[in-house]
């Protein structure tokens, strides 16, 4: 059973300006972008992870990098990690997306909801969750069960994430919100997923570190947590 720390990119230009960067070539971080990668970097050294993966784009590979200076790891290219493909909506800006029908469908049930030439939102979700849970068990197989990897990606994948982690009907993934620079947590285990963080902006997290006594189980009352982290949070 091993644990992901699921990061999305820190703030990019596209973010700020308004407009849905998709796959765009050359969408980088911006000054706040790149101290909220610095940040996270911070933060996940002192869990000791063993992996470090991330989306191609190039906002991705910005936030990967101080992370894989942080802890020693070798950084992995994953296309399965991907934004999503949003097509003809790629390079347009939000408040001019709003108008379109499409867009109530997005956000009442994106089950239904394909991007003109681009992708089903559905699909990516399958996509998401068959990468994260496929490399989780490469790594539990090669690491142990008690090893912790890094996954970089973008919004909608990570929001789909946890949506899958959390059992939740793909539509309802709208209820989940991910910021630039944010960590969350899922630890996947043999009966079920555990979600142990959404959406976080500070602590270390070298709690992750601590041995669980039951993995695959909940501990009935809630249980007493990991011990204090030595480094504070």
């Amino acid at each position: 059973m091993a644990t992901v720390i699921l990061v999305r990119h820190g703030r990019s230009t596209a973010n700020t300006s308004g407009v849905l960067a998709g796959r765009t070539p050359g969408v980088r971080l911006d000054d706040v972008g790149r101290s909220q990668a610095q940040a996270v970097a911070d933060r996940i050294a002192a869990a000791g992870p063993v992996v470090l993966a991330a989306s191609p784009l190039e906002r991705c590979l910005q936030t990967a990098a101080p992370i894989a200076e942080a802890t020693g790891l070798d950084l992995t290219i994953d296309e399965a990690l991907q934004e999503v493909a949003y097509g003809a909506w790629q390079g347009r800006a939000i408040k001019d997306l709003l108008e379109e029908p499409l867009w109530k469908t997005v956000q009442a049930t994106p089950s239904e909801a394909t991007f003109p030439d681009g992708e089903c939102l559905g699909d990516m979700a399958a996509r998401i969750a068959a990468a994260l849970r496929g490399r989780d068990a490469e790594v539990e197989a090669a690491h142990g069960a008690g090893a912790v990897w890094v996954a970089v990606s973008h919004g909608d994948p990570i929001k789909a994430a946890l949506a899958d982690a959390l059992g939740m009907e793909f539509d309802h993934f709208q209820r989940i919100h991910v910021d630039p620079g944010s960590v969350s947590v899922v630890r996947y285990g043999s009966t079920r997923p555990t979600v142990l963080a959404m959406n976080t902006h500070a602590g270390d997290l070298a709690w992750l570190k601590a041995p669980v006594a039951r993995p695959d189980d909940a501990e009935v009352g809630g249980g007493a947590g990991p011990a204090p982290s030595p480094h504070g949070s």
